[in-house]
């Protein structure tokens, strides 16, 4: 018979293992999920997963697609690290792109490069602004920064429609909720001819250095882990909890944002009604599946990344629903949750022993 037997201690093994099991119970899943649907599982999950990133040209469509959630990930980790909840980073990438969007809108005949800089840095900023809110509203009230980062998300999603079919809406778009095109001046470099692969992939990448020296190499890092650890040490040791929680909300929140920017003056060049799919919320699971380490996030990201590439290649040439892409995320978080149960306890099959295994 199966019994649950509580560890000594946590398995450091299933603290790592836990998301490769989680990932292979993810495939297995999808693989019923396309037979169930009537598709060969081996050539439905070869098209969902190995045909996206075929070519050279897949290859930069997915880091393009890992960049976004990378950076939006390496700020959630950190904060999730000093038990900081910002559940509200899709809200401040919208609003990180209201803000890159309105620099590029601000300068329609373009005139120097360096206006993606200024782009970028006001999206950094609007998403910094946006995070302040439930920073100000935690530290000030002891409000829960779950919900009030989360209900903002809604309210950035609002502000970023009517601006687009209102005050910012192109005159000559034949009345489609949208801004006009940004000039190429304010748009990111590209660097794969024939590709969108632009510059927002290597800053995503040193985003995550970044964060790895912080949290490994630095005092504020130090700081955080032990405020997320163990609160009264750090308010012992003469830590101050609530400047924590203010850097780690803005640190999120300006990353978001930054993300959000890169979006408007990268691959999509204007404003939208919709200018994300979901990285704000999708990148709560790549934070989880990369353990909030910034290698296991970098890997991660470009995991997942692949999920909405398989999801868009399975529309076409299986003709999924849209909805593919979300089951298969929702299956990772689920099955990631489930295992990390593994990690204090494990499965014993037979009679019960008389202490617990290490």
């Amino acid at each position: 018979m199966l019994r649950l037997e509580a560890r000594r201690e946590p398995s450091q093994a299933m603290v790592f293992g836990a998301p490769l099991i989680a990932v292979g119970l993810t495939l297995l899943a999808g693989s019923l999920l396309f037979g169930a649907l009537g598709h060969d599982p081996v050539t439905a999950l070869r098209v969902f997963f190995v045909e996206p990133i075929s070519t050279a040209n897949g290859l930069a469509e997915l880091c393009l697609k890992a960049t976004p959630l990378a950076l939006c990930a390496i700020g959630l980790a950190i904060g999730f690290r000093a038990g900081v909840w910002n559940i509200g980073a899709e809200g401040q990438l919208v609003v990180g792109a209201i803000a890159g969007g309105g620099v590029a809108l601000l300068f329609p005949q373009g005139g120097s490069a360096g206006l993606v800089g200024l782009a970028a840095l006001a999206g950094a900023a609007g998403g910094l602004a946006w995070a302040a809110i439930p920073a100000w509203l935690r530290t000030r009230f002891n409000a829960n920064e779950i919900l009030t980062s989360l209900m903002l998300t809604y309210v950035a999603g609002l502000l970023l429609q009517y601006l687009v079919i209102g005050p910012w809406k192109d005159p000559m778009g034949f009345n489609f909720p949208q801004s006009r095109t940004f000039h190429r001046d304010t748009m990111l470099p590209i660097l794969l001819e024939g590709s969108r692969l632009n510059l927002g992939a290597p800053i995503a990448l040193l985003a995550i250095l970044a964060g790895w020296l912080l949290l490994s190499r630095s005092l504020l890092g130090f700081q955080v882990r032990v405020v997320g650890l163990a609160p009264a040490a750090g308010v012992y040791a003469g830590f101050a909890p609530k400047s924590i929680v203010w850097f780690t909300l803005l640190l999120s929140g300006a990353l978001a944002g930054l993300a959000g920017a890169f979006e408007v003056v990268g691959p999509i060049g204007q404003l939208l009604p919709s200018i994300s799919p979901g990285y704000g919320f999708t990148a709560i699971i790549v934070a989880f599946l990369g353990r909030l380490h910034p290698i296991g996030i970098l890997i991660a990201s470009l995991l997942v990344a692949l999920t909405y590439l398989g999801g868009e290649a399975g529309q076409i040439l299986l003709r999924l629903p849209i909805a593919a892409t979300g089951v298969f995320q929702g299956l990772l978080l689920f099955f990631l949750l489930a295992c990390d149960f593994l990690i204090r306890y494990r499965i014993r099959i037979g009679g019960r022993h008389r202490e617990a295994a290490p």
